[in-house]
């Protein structure tokens, strides 16, 4: 169920559906794709959030640029040939190119980790994790810019306010200021900066 105001999209964590992989070492839930309803061979952007059950490769995707947080867990993680790095909670988020070889293997536990990818010559993406330890403030800069939570979140933005609850996201167009508060002491987001058509980044903030 998708909940909007304006230009303010909630997507919550309750209603995504889950996919099993074919090998049968995970599950996927997509959060948002562009243009809406896109396979993925079709897709321009993709968000989705996966758990990872066993060690195994990754899915080979030419064409398209991929960037991971771990949200809960440890990853061990190997891209194209190089040394496998740990991927926690506290990582700056891994990107890589899909069409490169990857190998994960889960450290103890289940890893529950977040997706973005971008298809290489239409669009260009950030992934990074913020924190709301009074009132965070984010001013939206992409053509589409995505909030996930990690805990539960109090964000408004114009004349919204909407509450997200561990794993709801927000989408956000080019909305003005908001103000993002954690429900209970300091809490963790994931934000997700989307600029299509493809063009260079900006400055991080």
């Amino acid at each position: 169920m998708r909940a909007a105001a304006g230009s303010l999209e909630v997507l919550r964590a309750a209603a995504r559906t889950p996919v099993a992989w074919k090998n049968g070492g995970g599950l996927t839930r997509e959060v948002a794709v562009h243009p809406r309803g896109s396979d993925l061979d079709g897709f321009d952007w993709r968000v989705s959030i996966a758990e990872i059950r066993v060690a195994g490769p990754f899915s080979v995707f030419p064409g398209i640029d991929r960037r991971m947080a771990v949200l809960r867990g440890a990853l061990s993680l190997a891209v194209g040939g190089r040394p496998a790095v740990t991927l926690t909670p506290e990582s700056e988020a891994a990107e890589f190119p899909g069409e490169a070889p990857v190998s994960a293997e889960p450290l103890g536990a289940p890893v529950t980790d977040l997706n973005v990818m971008t298809r290489r010559a239409r669009c260009s993406a950030r992934l990074a994790r913020r924190f709301a330890r009074a009132t965070a403030v984010l001013e939206p800069r992409a053509d589409t810019t995505l909030l996930v939570a990690v805990a539960d979140l109090l964000v408004r933005c114009a004349d919204a306010e909407l509450s997200l609850s561990a794993l709801d996201a927000l989408r956000i167009g080019r909305a003005g200021r908001c103000t993002i508060t954690a429900r209970s002491g300091a809490a963790a987001f994931y934000l997700i900066e989307i600029f299509q058509p493809w063009q260079s980044l900006p400055p991080s903030s």
